[in-house]
């Protein structure tokens, strides 16, 4: 079964918020607390964070699952983030990831950015492979509150 890549809806909410959790507990990674969710409070808030706000939020669906995600994100006039890319771990090394990449970057462009930033923790050794083999260069580590893990390693990709 091919995996259908579409925009998020208002129904995905719980369904989007419950992958990221599974994927990030699957490499050993986790919000401290993930009830109150914190600085992933962007999940409650996805149409004005991202689908109102300059960016974009897809989901990648196997029947009625959503298996994969991911978001981009405005920073600045002419620079989008990558964020919030997520395989449920039942379905890694499957291209489910760089689909959903692609439709992203896909988007950026659309949207007239000129510029991808990332970011990744250092135990998702997948994706950090994903995006170098896609163009992004490391540039800065750096280190990160409200996680369990200690230190996130920046990429950046010109269009």
């Amino acid at each position: 079964m091919p995996l259908v890549v579409r925009r998020y809806l208002a129904s995905d909410r719980e369904a989007v918020w419950n992958l990221y959790v599974c994927a990030l507990e699957a490499v050993g990674a986790r919000a401290k607390d993930p009830e109150s969710r914190g600085i992933d409070a962007d999940f409650d808030a996805i149409e004005r964070v991202y689908l109102n706000n300059g960016g974009a939020f897809h989901v990648g669906l196997l029947g009625n699952s959503i298996v994969a995600m991911g978001a981009l994100k405005r920073l600045s006039g002419n620079v989008a983030e990558i964020t919030r890319m997520r395989v449920h771990p039942q379905y890694w090394r499957r291209g489910y990831g760089e689909a959903i990449f692609h439709h992203l970057e896909a988007a950026a462009t659309d949207l007239g950015y000129t510029e991808l930033w990332l970011d990744t923790l250092p135990i998702q050794l997948g994706a950090q492979k994903l995006y170098l083999k896609n163009g992004f260069q490391e540039f800065l580590r750096v280190h990160v509150r409200g996680y369990e893990a200690s230190e996130a390693i920046l990429f950046r990709k010109a269009l």
